[in-house]
């Protein structure tokens, strides 16, 4: 096999364990959420669980793009295509940590049962689309779904604050609801955060191609 071909190979090999790292991460924010609305330790105490499996593929796919770089010692698109893969990783990463950290505020509110906010799902489902536009545009290196981001990334805090605003209410009109209050406006921010990850990967793809960094959180 050529050198080439190797390093391409090595190269697909790296972006699998991303996408796969990206799947993981998805499916936290699911349950992390699915605790939340259900009250159900169990799932949460899962999720936080395997957030060590989601790091663990973290220290692999560092090591194996160290690696690549120092057997191919790659230059130009080369070296931006593991570069961009190791600041997706990272972004990715994170995004787990914040899953688990709803998880977390879900253990917390068992002992003080209610509803979430409306709100804090839609939330939910727009990361989620901003989650699978992400992985497609680094998939195919898309540029134009890669921009989508910032927009769906707005809504996404437009509906934080309005959460936010809300819950600020609810703190006036019943003060006995504090925790509730607390950990729920701390989940509505894990999840902007996890929105914010997003639109950083759409950053890095558009570094990858274009060669120069782009500011989406604006």
């Amino acid at each position: 096999m050529s050198t080439r071909n190797q390093f391409q190979d090595e190269l697909q090999e790296l972006y699998a364990e991303i996408l796969h790292m990206s799947d993981l991460v998805g499916a936290a924010l699911d349950r992390s959420m699915e605790s939340l609305i259900q009250q159900q330790q169990e799932i949460a105490e899962n999720v936080i669980a395997n957030d060590k499996e989601i790091d663990k593929l973290e220290q692999i796919i560092n090591d194996k793009a160290i690696l690549l770089i120092a057997k191919q010692q790659p230059v130009a698109t080369d070296l931006r295509r593991i570069v961009t893969a190791l600041r997706v990783m990272i972004d990715i990463e994170r995004m787990g940590d914040n899953a688990k950290n709803i998880a977390k505020s879900s253990i917390r509110l068992l002992d003080n049962p209610s509803s979430i906010p409306p709100d804090l799902s839609n939330m939910h489902h727009q990361v989620k689309k901003m989650l699978h536009t992400a992985v497609l545009a680094f998939e195919q290196e898309d540029i134009s779904l890669a921009g989508k981001l910032a927009e769906m990334d707005d809504e996404v805090d437009r509906v934080y604050k309005r959460v936010v605003s809300d819950l600020l209410y609810e703190t006036a009109t019943r003060p006995d609801q504090i925790e509730y209050v607390m950990q729920m406006s701390f989940c509505a921010r894990y999840l902007e955060r996890f929105a914010d990850h997003i639109t950083n990967i759409g950053e890095s793809i558009l570094y990858l191609v274009k060669g120069e960094s782009v500011n989406l959180n604006k």
